[in-house]
C-alpha cells in the first residue's frame, strides 16, 4: 500500500514538471512573440536603422568611401566610392582593396603622381591637367593651374592611383520615424523620405523650405522670402570645411605634386612685415617682434595653396575647374602674448567691402570694414576685456554676420538680412585672407575654413520656367510641399535637379516636381550609431571594429531667425 502511493507521489511530481516545462517554454514563446512585436511596433512608429548608401551628404554623412590620409602632410579625409566606376552595380561594396581614385588633400592640395588607367597601364612622365578656365592640356605641371584629369587621354577610361585601399561601409543612422505628425519639421534637419519619383527608395537630404515659403540659393546662401537663412550655431559647425591647417606640412615639400608646383608655405608677409612664418624649428609656428612698432601682415597667397572655391574632397577632381567661389569663410588661431603691448587681428574681404576685427592687447575688442577706397570705420567695440597670456583668436564672416572671439569673449555684427546687405554680390572676387598684428606674438594651430556653399542647378533647356530656386528664378512652396537640399551641393540629386513629378498615391494627382510632399516624410536622422567601422584586415568583408570616436548626434534645425 505504501509503496502504491510512493509511486503515485513520484508520478504526480513527474506529471508536475513536466507541466512547468510546457509552462516555461510557452512563456518563452510569449516573450519571444511579444518582443518581436514590441521590436516591429519600435521599428515601425518610433525608431530605425537606416544605411548611407551615396556621398550626396558628405561630409556630414558618408556613403560608401576610402578613409584617406595624404602621405605628404598627414591630413586626414574621405573620398567618395564611385561603383559603377569599377565596374559594380549600384550600392556595391567590395571586400577587398580596389586601386584609389585620384583624390586631392583639401589641407596640402597634394596630388598622386603615378597614375594607371585599367586598358592603357600605367600613364608616365605626363600629368593631365585643366586650367582653371577647364580647358584641359597634356603637359608638365607649372604655375597653380594643374588639376589632374581622372580619364585616361587615349582611351577616356578613369584614371586610377597605383595604390589600392580598402572601402569603408556608408554611416549607419538612427531616424525618429512618425516625429512629424506630433511636431512640425524645422528648417536645417536632415530628414529621411521617400524619394517622389520613385517612392520605394528612401532619400536623405536636408531639409531647407517650408510651405508657403520662397527659396533662392545666391552665392551659395539660402534666401527664404529674401532674407538669407542663417544655420544655427551647432549646424554651422558641423558645416565649416578645411581650405588650409597649418598644423599638418608635407614632409616631402620639393615634390611637383602641390596644385601642380613644390610646396611652399602659403601665407606670405606684405611688404616690411616682420612676421617669421617659416622657422625651420617651428614651421606650425608664426612669430612676431615689433613691440611699439606697426601693423605687421601675412596674406594667404591662392597662387600657392589650395584656393577659395566650393571644391570637395569627397567628390571626383574633374568638377573642381568650373565649381564657385565661396565667400564666407572663418580663420582660427591661439595666440600666445609676450606683454601687454600691441594688437592681434583678423580680416577677411567679401565682394568689395574688407571686415577686420581685433583685439588690443590692453583690453579692447573691435570689429570695422573698410571700403574698396580704404575708408575704414568701426561697426562694433567692446571692452575691457581680459587678456590672458593665451587665448583662442576666431573670426568668421557668415551668413552676413560677423564673429569674432577672444577666449571666452565674443563679439558680433550683424550685417543685415537683406540680399545686398553684404554689399552687390560679386561671385567673380575671391576672398582675401589676412592675419594681423604688432608686439611680440606667437601664433599656433593657424587655419582657415570655408562655410558650405550650395551650387545654382544648371539650366534645363526642356523646362520654360528656367533654373530652381536661383536668383531669377525663385522656388515657392504651397501647402505640405518641403524643399530640400544635400549637403555634398554639386553631387546631391536633389530639389534643384529632379525634373519629373512626384508619383501619388492611386486616386491622387502627382506631387509636384522639385518638393517633398508631407504624405512621404518618413522621420528625423537622430543619431550615427555605427559611422563606418574598421575592417580587422584588409580581405574582411565587413568593417566590425566600430569607430567609436565618431559616434555623434545629428543637430536639427530652427523656424527661428537664428
Amino acid at each position: 500500500m505504501s509503496q502504491d502511493k510512493s509511486d503515485k507521489s513520484s508520478f504526480d511530481k513527474q506529471a508536475r514538471k513536466s507541466k512547468d516545462r510546457a509552462a516555461e517554454i510557452a512563456n518563452t514563446f510569449e516573450w519571444l512573440i511579444t518582443a518581436f512585436i514590441l521590436a516591429f511596433v519600435f521599428r515601425a512608429f518610433v525608431m530605425e536603422a537606416f544605411r548611407i548608401p551615396t556621398g550626396s551628404m558628405a561630409d556630414t554623412l558618408k556613403g560608401a568611401h576610402f578613409r584617406l590620409r595624404c602621405r605628404q602632410c598627414g591630413y586626414q579625409y574621405e573620398h567618395g566610392f564611385v561603383p559603377r566606376d569599377y565596374g559594380y552595380s549600384e550600392d556595391t561594396v567590395p571586400s577587398g582593396s580596389v586601386p584609389l581614385a585620384i583624390t586631392r588633400c583639401p589641407n596640402c592640395g597634394r596630388y598622386p603622381s603615378r597614375l594607371l588607367c585599367s586598358r592603357c597601364g600605367p600613364v608616365a612622365g605626363t600629368t593631365f591637367i585643366a586650367n582653371r578656365n577647364g580647358t584641359r592640356q597634356n603637359t608638365s605641371p607649372s604655375g597653380n593651374t594643374a588639376v589632374p584629369s581622372s580619364h585616361c587621354p587615349k582611351c577616356s577610361r578613369n584614371l586610377m592611383t597605383a595604390e589600392a585601399m580598402p572601402v569603408a561601409n556608408g554611416d549607419r543612422i538612427l531616424v525618429l520615424k512618425c516625429i512629424y505628425q506630433f511636431i512640425e519639421p524645422k528648417r536645417w534637419d536632415v530628414i529621411v523620405f521617400k524619394n517622389p519619383p520613385e517612392p520605394a527608395i528612401n532619400y536623405i537630404k536636408r531639409l531647407i523650405g517650408l510651405p508657403g515659403e520662397k527659396i533662392q540659393i545666391i552665392d551659395g546662401d539660402i534666401y527664404i522670402d529674401d532674407k538669407i537663412a542663417r544655420k544655427p550655431a551647432k549646424i554651422q559647425k558641423e558645416l565649416w570645411m578645411p581650405v588650409y591647417d597649418n598644423d599638418y606640412q608635407p614632409v616631402r615639400p620639393g615634390e611637383v605634386s602641390f596644385n601642380g608646383h613644390t610646396w611652399a608655405q602659403p601665407f606670405r608677409n606684405v611688404g616690411d612685415s616682420k612676421w617669421v612664418t617659416t622657422d625651420s624649428n617651428s614651421p606650425t609656428i608664426f612669430s612676431l617682434d615689433s613691440p611699439g612698432g606697426p601693423i605687421n601682415s601675412v596674406v594667404y597667397n591662392t597662387s600657392i595653396g589650395n584656393d577659395f572655391k566650393a571644391t570637395y574632397a569627397y567628390d571626383d577632381i574633374d568638377g573642381y575647374s568650373r565649381m564657385p567661389i565661396c565667400s564666407d569663410f572663418m580663420v582660427r588661431f591661439d595666440c600666445r602674448a609676450a606683454d601687454s603691448q600691441g594688437r592681434i587681428g583678423i580680416a577677411l574681404s567679401k565682394y568689395e567691402t574688407t571686415y577686420k576685427a581685433w583685439v588690443d592687447l590692453a583690453g579692447e575688442m573691435v570689429i570695422a570694414k573698410s571700403d574698396k577706397g580704404g575708408q575704414t570705420s568701426d561697426l562694433v567695440r567692446l571692452g575691457p576685456v581680459p587678456v590672458t597670456e593665451s587665448a583662442l583668436v576666431k573670426f568668421a564672416n557668415v551668413d552676413h554676420q560677423l564673429i569674432f572671439q577672444y577666449g571666452s569673449k565674443k563679439l558680433t555684427y550683424d550685417l543685415g538680412w537683406n540680399m545686398e546687405d553684404a554689399g552687390p554680390i560679386r561671385e567673380d572676387i575671391e576672398p582675401r585672407v589676412e592675419i594681423f598684428g604688432s608686439g611680440r606674438l606667437t601664433l599656433s594651430h593657424i587655419a582657415i575654413f570655408r562655410d558650405i556653399h550650395y551650387t545654382e542647378p544648371p539650366r534645363y533647356s526642356s523646362r520654360s520656367e528656367g533654373s530652381r530656386a536661383t536668383k531669377d528664378h525663385p522656388f515657392t512652396l504651397e501647402e505640405d510641399q518641403f524643399f530640400v537640399l544635400g549637403d555634398n551641393s554639386p553631387n546631391s540629386e536633389d530639389g534643384r535637379l529632379w525634373n519629373r513629378p512626384g508619383v501619388a498615391n492611386k486616386g491622387l494627382s502627382n506631387y509636384r516636381t522639385g518638393t517633398v510632399p508631407r504624405d512621404y516624410l518618413v522621420g528625423k536622422a537622430l543619431f550615427v550609431y555605427w559611422p563606418s567601422g574598421f575592417k580587422p584586415f584588409a580581405e574582411f568583408p565587413f568593417g566590425i571594429v566600430p569607430n567609436v570616436g565618431r559616434m555623434r548626434f545629428i543637430y536639427g534645425g530652427s523656424n527661428g531667425s537664428d
